[in-house]
């Protein structure tokens, strides 16, 4: 069985970035048109930038890997934080989705194992149902096999 890659959506990321070069086209009208805009406001503008740019870099250091026996999840991007989970432990998996959410068909999946403190919660994944569906696919299987059955 192949591998599932999953990162976050970029839907927001290409979001944050339209919104703002939508303000640095208003405000570049703006500073033609009046001109008497003080002459850092164009440098202002662009570091409003930073912001879709900041969360594209976090969407890269957000990494859940679905193998045909164990789910890792990996986080951090100069540093790793990394946690694996046996796919026969696996015990629900939840799909939550806001208004906001689904419009856009991208939702906030929840994994559950056997122990204590054993939520898994990734945001923003596409097709989150789809993705849950086959967690529980992959699961139901590899219990079969870790059962001989």
């Amino acid at each position: 069985m192949k591998d599932i890659v999953v990162h976050p959506t970029m839907k927001f990321v290409y979001l944050g970035y339209l919104f703002i070069l939508a303000v640095i086209i208003v405000g570049g009208i703006a500073l033609v048109q009046y001109q008497q805009a003080p002459m850092w406001t164009p440098g202002a503008l662009c570091i409003l930038l930073l912001w879709p740019l900041s969360r594209q870099i976090r969407r890269l250091s957000v990494k859940l890997t679905i193998s045909s026996d164990k789910l890792r999840f990996e986080t951090g991007y100069l540093s790793k934080s990394t946690r694996t989970i046996q796919l026969p432990k696996v015990q629900d998996v939840r799909v939550d989705q806001s208004l906001g959410q689904r419009m856009v068909g991208v939702g906030t999946l929840s994994i559950e194992t056997a122990g204590e403190g054993s939520r898994l919660a990734v945001h923003d994944i596409d097709q989150p149902q789809a993705l849950a569906d086959e967690i529980m696919r992959r699961s139901e299987l590899a219990a079969g096999v870790a059962h001989g059955l």
